[in-house]
């Protein structure tokens, strides 16, 4: 569910009209919903009522400010993946003791940052980052809790370009392995071992590869245990997907997801992280860009936007499905056409849909591009020389800019000319 609606023939986020804040602000933007954002962290604390757990948002999701402000207030830990992400939890007021570091590439120096900042723990990858951590920890005088990360060889069933749990994949350490880096985990200096971590993928729209990998999981924990460590943390990652088409059958609910941890994992007395990220922002963004041309080819017809894929490129990375709809609601009736959705970029990949079936456009028209608030923003650039595009943050009849879109001047005082070049 969302908080993006037609009403009285115009789309709305929550009670501002999306055409009022492109007046205001231009386009493109990514615009968010504070209600929608509260709504889907509030099921997953629903998901898991009774259960010991904590909810960590996997900002990589979607990780401006106030966004995360948002998730902080309601109590989220947050999952971060560089030592950037750290900075902005720490900067959105989530306090160390719910900020989860993952990552198969952890440096020295964040290790250190995070030691000295807090830090729940490290989500550790493999054997010689375990060994770095362990040195650094020694050489700051502190102790790095830890949970390792097995890979269960599980096939998720999603994109190949986001799964992360079968044994081809370059993540965490062979299930099969486990005890042998537990126990090598336990002799070091400066570690204590504190949990188990899993993560299959992103985008999952079956239960069952998660029955399979907790289920794997839970047989580790019981060996590990007797093995004589504390295991008193289960994370168990994210990776819930949504529906990016509205004709499509949903993916299995956070209730549903709740049941299977309950059913495998629910009765180790262990404390359940979980790390949901797209699950959360996904649905709560929009992306709205306006109509450049019309252009009529040789058998198809192009629809040009003045957003490309430097803002949103899920589409030219995963070949990922995005619902396109006007800001103005199309009357009864009216017989849509086959339209090839492009961006300015010049690049033949710069294409969001090819033939999508689209109410009559004309140049000056707003669209809005559904469940962008997710891998959209994060993941963009200035591909192009063009601009990042500013975020809006939505709350009831208000809105604010919480991500400007920076002018070129600003753009090109980045650069420096070199002595030689004056």
């Amino acid at each position: 569910m969302d908080h993006f609606l037609y009403r009285d023939g115009q789309l709305m986020a929550e009670d501002v009209p999306l055409a009022e804040i492109a007046a205001q602000v231009g386009t493109p933007f990514y615009v968010y919903s504070t209600a929608t954002l509260e709504r889907h962290y509030r099921v997953f604390q629903e998901a898991l009522d009774g259960l010991d757990h904590l909810i960590c948002y996997a900002m990589k999701a979607n990780s401006n400010q106030a966004v995360l402000r948002t998730l902080a207030r309601l109590g989220a830990g947050m999952d971060v993946v560089s030592g950037g992400e750290y900075a902005r939890a720490q900067a959105a007021g989530v306090p160390g003791a719910r900020i989860v570091f993952s990552g198969v590439g952890k440096t020295e120096g964040e290790m250190r940052t995070a030691l000295t900042g807090g830090i729940r723990q490290f989500n550790v990858e493999s054997e010689p980052e375990l060994e770095l951590l362990s040195r650094v920890a020694v050489a700051i005088g502190a102790t790095a809790p830890i949970a390792i990360r097995v890979n269960p060889d599980v096939d998720a069933r999603t994109h190949a370009k986001i799964a992360t749990g079968k044994s081809e994949n370059k993540f965490g350490i062979p299930i099969a392995r486990a005890r042998e880096v537990y126990a090598r985990a336990a002799a070091l200096p400066g570690i204590a071992v504190v949990g188990v971590d899993v993560h299959i993928g992103s985008q999952l729209t079956e239960l069952e590869p998660y029955r399979a990998a907790f289920t794997r999981v839970a047989e580790l924990v019981r060996a590990l245990r007797a093995d004589g460590h504390r295991i008193g943390r289960i994370d168990l990652g994210g990776g819930l997907g949504i529906p990016y088409e509205a004709s499509n059958t949903a993916p299995p609910l956070p209730f549903d997801y709740g049941r299977v941890v309950r059913e495998t994992v629910g009765d180790l007395d262990a404390e359940i992280e979980i790390e949901p990220g797209r699950l959360i922002a996904g649905n709560a963004g929009l992306l709205v860009s306006k109509v450049i041309y019309v252009k009529h080819g040789e058998g198809r017809d192009f629809l040009i936007l003045d957003a490309a894929m430097n803002d949103l490129v899920r589409p030219a990375m995963y070949d990922a499905h995005h619902d396109i709809v006007p800001l103005v609601e199309p009357a009864p009736g009216v017989a849509p056409r086959p339209m090839d959705v492009v961006g300015p970029v010049c690049e033949t990949g710069d294409t969001f849909a090819r033939a999508r079936n689209l109410p009559p456009l004309a140049a000056g028209d707003l669209v809005a591009f559904r469940s962008a608030g997710a891998y959209g923003a994060v993941m963009a650039s200035e591909y192009n020389s063009r601009p990042l595009v500013p975020e809006v943050l939505v709350r009831g009849d208000q809105f604010a800019v919480v991500r400007a879109r920076p002018s070129f001047d600003e753009m090109l005082s980045r650069d420096t000319i070199p002595h030689w070049l004056e």
